[in-house]
């Protein structure tokens, strides 16, 4: 349930823009730093993703334009590194590749580290070509560069943009998942696809 998590949302992890990208695809930001890997495991972080995609797809506009992610690993550290195995990887690739109800059209990476490369590397191979294809890195000089692939009114000041700040939309989005935490848990769908990511 999203409130066995609700202390990963309230530190302000993860939150999904008020406005779409000029294509109409969701756009989503999850703030790796702001995951304490000694009170959350990958699993129970990844679960956060599945519960957003169980939310926006019941959006005909997502259904048709799909999403994007912007992954900030600022803070990133070893700690973070060791939750992440091949077992993960090939579970998480399991679900993106039969399960994920949405469309992934772009996937950017920004303040990662040098000893993030080797992690991604080794996730890397598991995930669908499509979405390999669909992966940017930015780098520490990213303000200018995720503008090239969303509007500046759309993105947080604190990622180059206008909009409302990061911990606004990360609010505010919180506040909306733990308002649906009945309707999440009502349908066969949320427990098949949680279920599986869980136990399969």
């Amino acid at each position: 349930r999203p409130s066995s998590i609700s202390g990963l949302l309230q530190n302000n992890y993860h939150g999904v823009l008020r406005s779409r990208d000029d294509a109409g695809s969701r756009v989503l930001i999850y703030r790796i730093g702001q995951w304490n890997p000694k009170e959350f495991t990958a699993y129970e972080v990844f679960r956060v993703s599945l519960i957003t995609s169980e939310l926006i797809v019941q959006e005909w506009e997502t259904q048709r334009n799909g999403l994007k992610a912007i992954f900030d690993l600022q803070d990133w550290c070893f700690a973070h590194a060791l939750q992440i195995n091949p077992s993960l990887a090939k579970k998480i690739s399991s679900v993106l590749t039969d399960s994920f109800p949405l469309k992934v059209r772009g996937i950017h990476l920004i303040n990662e580290p040098i000893f993030f490369r080797p992690v991604f590397a080794m996730i890397r191979p598991f995930l669908p070509d499509k979405i390999k294809q669909r992966i940017h890195m930015h780098g520490s000089s990213y303000a200018q560069s995720l503008c090239d692939y969303f509007p500046k009114a759309i993105l947080p000041p604190e990622y180059g943009g206008t909009g409302p700040s990061i911990d606004e939309v990360c609010q505010d989005w919180t506040e909306y998942i733990m308002q649906s935490e009945d309707y999440l848990y009502s349908g066969k769908k949320s427990k098949t696809i949680l279920n599986k990511f869980v136990c399969g």
